[in-house]
């Protein structure tokens, strides 16, 4: 996997990155950092893509169960330290999975199983925060 980072100078403190798979992505910092605020911080990005993994994580566990899962939402909440390096300290994700006679037993294994043992990304941050979970289940 592998990723290229490009500073855009001409507006301020904008980034984009190239993935390996040939996506764009924008990050930018905020105004006192002497950014204009016209895309994600990268530690909104870096945020992003652990709940994105994890949602992967738990659509696919449960479509492979047969359930009619329909939607997967994670709202994801983060606290970081006061001083630098300033990592990540707790993590709070909780899921809304839409479907019909979806079992709740069957979407706490799924995102049991994407925290335990699938999803690199918040397995990696779980190195330096406290990840926790909550989920809901909504009848389609």
């Amino acid at each position: 996997m592998d990723c290229t980072i490009n500073w855009l100078p001409a507006h301020g403190m904008a980034f984009s990155a190239e993935t390996g798979s040939g996506h764009l992505l924008a990050m930018d910092g905020a105004p006192d950092g002497g950014g204009r605020n016209l895309a994600p911080r990268p530690m909104e990005t870096l945020l992003a893509g652990a709940g994105g993994c994890t949602a992967y994580d738990v659509v696919l566990i449960l479509k492979r169960g047969r359930h009619d899962v329909r939607g997967c939402t994670v709202k994801v909440q983060a606290d970081r330290a006061e001083t630098d390096p300033k990592v990540f300290t707790a993590i709070r994700m909780h899921f809304t999975v839409t479907g019909r006679a979806v079992p709740e037993a069957a979407v706490a294994r799924a995102v049991q199983l994407s925290h335990e043992k699938y999803c690199s990304a918040t397995i990696m941050l779980a190195k330096t925060a406290e990840v926790t979970t909550s989920f809901e289940v909504v009848e389609a």
